[in-house]
């Protein structure tokens, strides 16, 4: 009996440590990622021809919806490690904010790249269809298609009689809210027509820039930026993919590795979520010269103000 207490007080304790050494690999992993983006929303407020553009509209707009994805799922993280339950009419609205914003980052890079699509195809329609302020109407109607579908999927399913949304404590996790075979059928045909329109809109833009850049004979350096631009929201489409990757990751891991699964699954979670999320935004604002400038007058701006000297 003795044996038995001490073994499963071993087991405790190696679950505590376990717990506490993933949220010390995430939250520092979070914090570092909204410092920098904080960062980068205060050069986009701080000067006025960022908000002139749509280009830049739209990518602050991807900072934004980046930062309340990972925050939602930092939150979900948290609560599933600490095993934290509450009632699911206070877990629903976290899910359902987490997946909007999941699917929000696929039609924000395809309407990106139709930016730079119009831009160079049709230089002179572009200034009316995509005017800074006209295009709070496509990000309205961006978040109404993320959440239009999520929506739908936690309203087929079928509840369980015995649980109460208002008082019966849950883990807040997808699979347990959306259990019915019916809401994954519905999920995974949403995902697919998600990024498969986004993905033939960029192959589609890119395409047609690059047979453009092909025939222009001025301007080419537009035109060839604006190639690679579409080409980084293709690679960051595909980063986007990687989450999709975690069923196939978790399934070949469990035979040859003998960790246990919930430690399979924060490896899947850190390398395909955090990661890609992490890099995506920061991929794109690096690379471009303008915000690159502005960022090294920001650090510099805070090194003379810590070294007066």
């Amino acid at each position: 009996m003795h044996n038995l207490t001490e073994l499963t007080g071993n087991a405790t304790s190696h679950t505590s440590l376990s717990v506490i050494i993933k949220v010390c690999v995430v939250i520092p992993f979070f914090c570092i990622f909204l410092c920098c983006i904080v960062v980068m929303l205060r050069i986009f407020a701080t000067n006025r021809h960022f908000l002139d553009s749509s280009r830049y509209i739209l990518f602050a707009y991807m900072l934004i919806n980046d930062t309340l994805q990972l925050l939602s799922s930092v939150i979900l993280f948290l609560l599933v490690m600490c095993l934290v339950t509450f009632p699911t009419v206070y877990c629903v609205p976290l899910l359902l904010l987490s997946t909007s914003t999941f699917m929000n980052t696929t039609l924000i890079l395809a309407t990106m790249s139709l930016e730079r699509y119009v831009a160079i195809i049709y230089p002179l329609q572009r200034a009316a269809a995509w005017r800074s302020d006209r295009i709070w109407i496509i990000i309205l109607s961006i978040w109404f298609l993320s959440f239009i579908f999520p929506m739908i999927e936690y309203s087929i399913g079928e509840r369980d009689s015995a649980v109460d949304i208002l008082s019966t404590p849950v883990l807040c996790k997808a699979i347990y809210i959306n259990s019915s075979p019916i809401q994954g059928l519905f999920q995974a045909a949403v995902n697919i027509l998600f990024f498969a329109v986004v993905s033939v809109v960029i192959l589609f833009t890119y395409i047609q820039i690059l047979l453009k850049t092909r025939k222009m004979r001025q301007d080419k350096v537009s035109a060839s930026k604006a190639k690679h631009t579409v080409l980084l929201h293709g690679f960051q489409l595909l980063l986007c993919m990687l989450a999709f990757t975690l069923p196939i990751t978790e399934s070949i891991m469990a035979p040859h590795v003998s960790w246990p699964p919930e430690d399979i699954a924060f490896f899947n979670y850190f390398c395909f979520i955090l990661i890609p999320r992490f890099l995506s935004p920061l991929i794109y604002g690096f690379r471009d010269q303008t915000l690159r400038d502005c960022f090294g007058k920001t650090f510099l701006c805070c090194s003379n103000k810590v070294n007066p000297v």
